[in-house]
C-alpha cells in the first residue's frame, strides 16, 4: 500500500526528517510491515529512505512516520496527501539461536566482493 504524508514537510538537502502519515496499525504476531522508498520520488527528486526497508514489528502501536532524506541539491517540500513510501506486510519465521561452532563453507568469512563481481 502507498503511505501518504498528512502534513507539509520541507526536506533540506542532506537532513533526514520524519514525515507523519497519520496511520497506526496493529501487526499480527508472526508478521512485520516493511516500509520502502518510492522509485518516482527517488528518480525525479532524489528523495530516499536512509533506513530502507524500515521495519514495523508486531509490538509497535504508534503512528507510522517515514524517515525521508533529500539527496538532491535543493530543498523539496512533501505536501499533505503526497505518496511518500510503500508498505508491505510479510510473514516471518522466529528463530531460536544456539551458540555453536560454525560449519565450513566455500566463501568462509570473505566479505564485500569476495563472491565475485
Amino acid at each position: 500500500m502507498d503511505l501518504r504524508a498528512v502534513e507539509d514537510v520541507t526536506l533540506e538537502p542532506g537532513v533526514p526528517r520524519l514525515v507523519p502519515t497519520g496511520l497506526a496499525v496493529e501487526i499480527p504476531a508472526g508478521y512485520e510491515a516493511q516500509v520502502r522508498p518510492r522509485s518516482g520520488l527517488a528518480l525525479k527528486h532524489a528523495i530516499t529512505m536512509p533506513n530502507t526497508p524500515g521495519t514495523i514489528d508486531p509490538g509497535y502501536r504508534g503512528e507510522i512516520r517515514v524517515i525521508l532524506l533529500n539527496l538532491g541539491r535543493e530543498a523539496y517540500t512533501v505536501r499533505a496527501g503526497d505518496r511518500i513510501a510503500q508498505m508491505i506486510v510479510a510473514r516471518y519465521e522466529a528463530v531460536e539461536w544456539e551458540e555453536a561452532e560454525l560449519s565450513a563453507s566455500e566463501r568462509g568469512a570473505g566479505g564485500f566482493g569476495s563472491s565475485g563481481t
